[in-house]
């Protein structure tokens, strides 16, 4: 796991599932593929936010997270 996931201090069944967003947004193949794992880990931070489950610097470290690695495979889609 990221130093930056690590961080976040995140419950595990919380962490669990952000594990299992990063992986289907690194294993996309397609750009429809990524823009797809891409929202459906914003709209899983969404839920998240809109619950209150997680403070809002964790909620911020979630998004930055996912955008991050949603970029490096576009970047890698890309070369």
């Amino acid at each position: 796991m990221s130093e930056s996931l690590v961080a976040l201090h995140l419950p595990n069944a919380v962490e669990v599932q952000t594990q299992k967003l990063l992986r289907q947004i690194e294993l996309a193949h397609t750009a429809d593929d990524l823009f797809r794992a891409s929202d459906r880990a914003a709209g899983f931070v969404l839920g998240l936010e809109t619950v209150n489950v997680l403070n809002a610097t964790s909620i911020e470290g979630l998004y930055k997270t996912f955008e991050a690695a949603a970029t490096a495979r576009r970047q890698e889609h890309e070369q």
